[in-house]
């Protein structure tokens, strides 16, 4: 049997606005295996950054449930929930606004340390955090250098660090590479995969970088305005994608070859509001196989061969 170690069931996060309820995370059940890497993707806008900020409770959940080893996390007070925290950590998408500029590394690494008086001495202390330096890859001339003084690569392996401080065996990755160049790029993911090798750990990996995406997950879950419309192994999902959101995304997918050409799907229309959406599925407007249903009734998740899940009416036909 798989070791679930996420269960996401039925998670909603509304907002409210002057203009009425907007749906942000709207009725969204998935679950993450130990060890395993999910990514999240879609457009800007679509709830992926809200879904894991829901799941750590940085935003709390309007309704659903969110359980972490059997723990659901959205019933436990202040200081049950501060306990659980060593066990799940984010990193964030800008390593710079995420740092408070006024500490060191030393002290930004050492924070959740401090906090949560996880060691019984300053020296204790030291190494746990000259430590977790060597482990991310940063040199100890370094430990004194504030957010400013360092590039964007350093300061997010400051980040990843920081988050690895407590031992957690669940990370929410928010965009964590998408502010870094492509080569600095490339050692971010190449770290995050050694380090879930070396330690056991599993990812919400979340991005709009489909090749980004493709290279780290195991699975892939596509969301769209709020709802999730695909979930599927990853490379059953690049070879059989069936949404029609889900091709256009894939369209759009840059191929390095030159003996390949592939038909980019350009979609018309404008996104809907997520305010006080419309009856229906949210992709009706822009879907060239739109159907009169599709304008009524919202399609729901149900899974069209094992382990490949679709929110969509045209699978009924």
């Amino acid at each position: 049997m798989p070791d679930k170690l996420l269960e996401v069931k039925h998670l909603k996060k509304y907002f409210n606005t002057k203009n009425g309820l907007l749906h942000a995370v709207d009725d969204v059940s998935f679950d993450i295996e130990r060890g395993e890497t999910l990514g999240l993707v879609g457009e800007s806008g679509c709830g992926k950054s809200t879904i894991g900020r829901a799941i750590l409770r940085l935003h709390e959940p309007t309704g659903g449930e969110v359980l972490l080893n059997g723990v659901d996390v959205t019933k436990l007070n202040k200081q049950e929930l501060r306990a659980l925290r060593q066990k799940m950590q984010i990193v964030f998408q800008d390593p710079y606004s995420s740092l408070d500029g006024r500490k060191s590394v030393f002290e930004s690494i050492g924070e959740p340390l401090v906090i949560q008086k996880v060691c019984k001495s300053k020296k204790e202390y030291e190494e746990r955090v000259y430590e977790l330096m060597e482990t991310v890859g940063l040199a100890e001339r370094l430990v004194n250098a504030y957010p400013h003084e360092l590039d964007g690569g350093r300061r997010q392996r400051v980040g990843i660090a920081r988050a690895l401080a407590l031992n957690p065996e669940f990370l929410v990755l928010d965009e964590p590479v998408s502010a870094l160049d492509v080569s600095i790029q490339a050692q971010v993911l190449n770290l995050m995969q050694q380090l879930q090798k070396d330690r056991g750990l599993t990812y919400l990996f979340i991005s709009h970088n489909l090749s980004v995406v493709k290279h780290i997950s195991d699975r892939i879950a596509v969301m769209y305005l709020g709802r999730m419309v695909e979930l599927a192994d990853c490379k059953q999902l690049f070879k059989n994608p069936v949404h029609p959101y889900t091709k256009a995304l894939l369209s759009a997918v840059p191929i390095p070859r030159l003996d390949v050409k592939t038909e980019r799907i350009l979609l018309e229309g404008d996104v809907p509001s997520p305010v006080n959406p419309a009856p229906g599925c949210r992709f009706a407007g822009r879907c060239a196989q739109c159907m009169e249903r599709c304008t009524a009734e919202q399609p729901e998740l149900r899974e069209i061969e094992p382990g490949h899940f679709v929110a969509c009416h045209l699978c009924d036909r």
